[in-house]
């Protein structure tokens, strides 16, 4: 059931944001794909564990107005079976989030890239991007702040 809540909650975020969020979702990605790694997030026999090694709330500090900002968040996977990340969802459009295309062997470190495009976002500016793994978990919320500046 918190898996299917949770799958709700990303199809939510993704169709009420403004601009082009297809750009989280990789380019060779293709529908089967999607849809395994959205299997193998839900099937409680390859739950694995994730470590965030950054924090997931990060202080970016200020930035002029127009500029792209790029956040990272580094992962390890802590547990016995191979880390998915099925999908990244960013809160807006003027944020586009990366995830790794390939399963996180146990033990093995791994990244989330987001890129925020301050053009027309003046003042302090507060981002979530949403991570779905098979780890049993629902989405893990990630964020990012920065002072936008003209």
């Amino acid at each position: 059931m918190k898996c299917l809540l949770s799958i709700l909650l990303l199809v939510t975020l993704t169709v009420s944001c403004t601009s082009n969020d297809a750009a989280t979702v990789s380019k060779s990605d293709d529908s089967a794909t999607r849809a395994n790694n959205l299997n193998a997030a839900s099937d409680s026999t390859n739950f694995t564990q994730i470590q965030w090694i950054d924090s997931v709330h990060q202080q970016l500090g200020a930035v002029k107005e127009g500029s792209v900002v790029e956040v990272s968040w580094r992962f390890k996977n802590t547990g016995m079976k191979p880390l998915i990340v099925s999908n990244v969802n960013a809160s807006c459009g003027c944020t586009v989030a990366e995830k790794p295309e390939a399963p996180i062997a146990p033990g093995a470190e791994g990244v989330i890239k987001a890129k925020f495009d301050s053009k027309q976002r003046m003042g302090t500016q507060r981002k979530d991007v949403y991570v779905l793994t098979n780890t049993g978990k629902e989405p893990q919320q990630l964020s990012f702040a920065v002072s936008v500046e003209k």
